[in-house]
C-alpha cells in the first residue's frame, strides 16, 4: 500500500469513520455514490470497488458492464453529519475498467487529460466558479415547488432573507470539508443564492462543485426546502449561472499578467481569450446542457448572449475582472450549474489552450453595453451570438474538432445521443403555454 492510501486509513481511524462514500459522476453530471463500511476501505484503496457500469447513464453496454471505482486518496474528507447518519468520510473516485485501465467515458478522466495537456505546455490551470442555485419550498407531500422562501434581492440580509440560515449551514458544512469559501450571498431573484470558492487547481475545483451540489441539497432537505441548480426555474426573473474564473500559472507566477501589456494582460491571456471566443458556440452544449439552459441565455437578465470580451463591462461573454498581479484572470460568464463540472471545465480549458497554442488574437475589447447595440451595430462589429437552443448548440458541437477530440469518442457519442433525445422529447411535447395561447383562439 502506498503512503497516500496508508495516510487515508490512519485519518479514517482517527476520525472514527464508520462509512466511506465513494463519489463519482455520470456523463450528464449526476453525482453517484457508493457507501462502504470502513472495514472495506483498505481493499477499496488497494483494489477498487466493482460496479455495474451498464446501469450508469452513458457508461457502457451490458456486455462490457464490469467497471471499477478507484478512490483518489487526495480527496479524503469527513462528510458533514447533516442527517443524523453514521459518521462518514468522502473519497472521489476515478472510473477504470475491470483490468485497471482508465475508462475513456469517465468525465473526471476527460478533465485530467486536458490538464495534462496544459502541464505539457508548462501551465497549471487555476479555476474558481460562482455557483448559483434556488431554494424552494416543498408541498405537504414533500415534492418541490417553485414557491420561494423569501422576497429578498441581491445581497439582502434577514429578516427578509429567510434563506440566510440555510446558506450559512451550507457554507459551514463545506468549510468543515476543507473548502475555501470566499463569499456567499443572496442573488438577484427571490430564493436565489450564490456560493463562491477561492480559485484553486482545476481538478480540485471540479471535485468541489460536484460535492457542493450534494451538500446543498442535503442541507436544504433537512430544512424542508428543495435546492435546485436548474438554470431557469421561473419565467421573468434571473436564472442561475456558474461564472467561471480562469488563469494559467507558469513556474508559480500568473501567466496572464503583464504590466506593460494591453490592460496589463500578457499575450498568453489574450490568446486564451481568443480561444474561448473561437470555440464558444461549440462548447456551449457542454457548459449549458439542458433545454432549460437556453431560457437563461436571453437578453435582459445579465446572462451573456453575445460572443465578445471586455476589460470593463459585464455584458460580454468573457470579462476581465479588475484584479491584477497574481489575481489576473478571465471570467467566462455563460456556463450554468446544471453542467457536468468535469466536462465543462475540460472544454473551456481546451478552448483557451487552443488559442494559446495557435497564438490566436481576440478582437478589440467591447467596452459599451452590447445589449444596447442594434443588430446592425453588432453585425458591423463582428459580434456573433451563442446558440439559441439545445438543438443548435449540439449541432455546433459536432462541427468543432477540438471540442469533439477533448471529450473523446465515447463521451462525445453518448453525450450527443442523450442531448438529441432530450431535445426531441421536448420538441414533441405540447406545453402549457401553447394550450393557453391557442386552445381558445384556433
Amino acid at each position: 500500500m502506498d503512503d497516500a492510501s496508508a495516510a487515508v486509513i490512519r485519518r479514517a481511524r482517527e476520525d472514527a469513520v464508520e462509512f466511506v462514500r465513494l463519489q463519482f459522476t455520470d456523463i450528464l453530471g449526476v453525482v453517484k455514490n457508493v457507501a462502504i463500511p470502513v472495514r472495506q476501505l483498505e481493499r477499496a484503496l488497494e483494489e477498487g470497488i466493482m460496479f455495474d457500469g451498464s446501469s450508469i447513464e452513458g457508461f457502457t453496454r451490458i456486455e462490457e458492464s464490469d467497471m471499477r471505482l478507484r478512490p483518489d486518496p487526495s480527496t479524503y474528507c469527513l462528510f458533514p453529519g447533516l442527517t443524523g447518519e453514521a459518521r462518514a468520510a468522502r473519497l472521489i473516485c476515478d472510473v477504470v475498467r475491470s483490468d485497471g485501465e482508465p475508462f475513456e467515458g469517465d468525465p473526471r478522466m476527460v478533465l485530467k487529460r486536458v490538464l495534462q495537456q496544459a502541464a505539457d505546455m508548462g501551465f497549471r490551470v487555476m479555476l474558481g466558479p460562482e455557483c448559483e442555485f434556488f431554494l424552494f419550498r416543498r408541498d405537504p407531500d414533500g415534492k418541490p415547488t417553485t414557491q420561494t422562501h423569501d422576497e429578498a434581492g441581491y445581497f439582502d440580509l434577514g429578516p427578509v432573507d429567510q434563506g440566510e440560515a440555510a446558506r450559512q449551514e451550507i457554507v459551514l458544512a463545506l468549510e468543515s470539508m476543507g473548502f475555501d469559501v470566499e463569499a456567499s450571498h443572496h442573488e438577484v431573484a427571490p430564493g436565489q443564492h450564490e456560493i463562491d470558492f477561492r480559485y484553486d487547481d482545476a481538478l480540485v475545483t471540479a471535485d468541489r462543485v460536484a460535492t457542493l451540489k450534494v451538500v446543498t441539497r442535503t442541507v436544504a432537505a433537512r430544512r424542508g426546502l428543495h435546492a435546485t441548480f436548474m438554470p431557469k426555474p421561473i419565467y421573468g426573473v434571473a436564472g442561475s449561472g456558474m461564472h467561471t474564473h480562469l488563469s494559467l500559472f507558469r513556474d508559480g507566477e500568473n501567466a496572464f499578467y503583464e504590466p506593460a501589456g494591453p490592460y496589463q494582460l500578457s499575450s498568453v491571456a489574450l490568446h486564451f481569450v481568443a480561444g474561448l471566443l473561437e470555440h464558444a458556440r461549440a462548447f456551449t452544449a457542454v457548459t449549458n446542457p439542458l433545454v432549460n439552459s437556453y431560457k437563461r441565455l436571453v437578453p435582459g437578465y445579465e446572462a451573456p448572449v453575445y460572443i465578445s470580451w471586455s476589460a470593463q463591462n459585464r455584458s460580454a461573454l468573457v470579462r476581465v475582472p479588475s484584479g491584477r498581479g497574481r489575481s489576473t484572470r478571465v471570467e467566462l460568464r455563460s456556463p450554468d450549474p446544471s453542467a457536468n463540472p468535469y466536462l465543462a471545465f475540460a472544454v473551456i480549458i481546451a478552448a483557451g489552450l487552443d488559442g494559446v497554442r495557435r497564438r490566436l488574437s481576440p478582437p478589440e475589447s467591447h467596452n459599451k453595453n452590447i445589449y444596447h447595440m442594434t443588430a446592425e451595430e453588432r453585425q458591423r462589429a463582428g459580434i456573433r451570438s451563442l446558440p439559441g437552443s439545445l438543438e443548435e448548440a449540439v449541432n455546433e458541437l459536432v462541427k468543432d474538432e477540438l471540442v469533439v477530440e477533448t471529450l473523446g469518442s465515447h463521451v462525445f457519442s453518448r453525450f450527443v445521443e442523450a442531448k438529441r433525445i432530450e431535445w426531441d422529447v421536448y420538441r414533441t411535447q405540447v406545453h402549457r403555454w401553447e394550450v393557453e395561447q391557442y386552445l381558445g383562439t384556433f
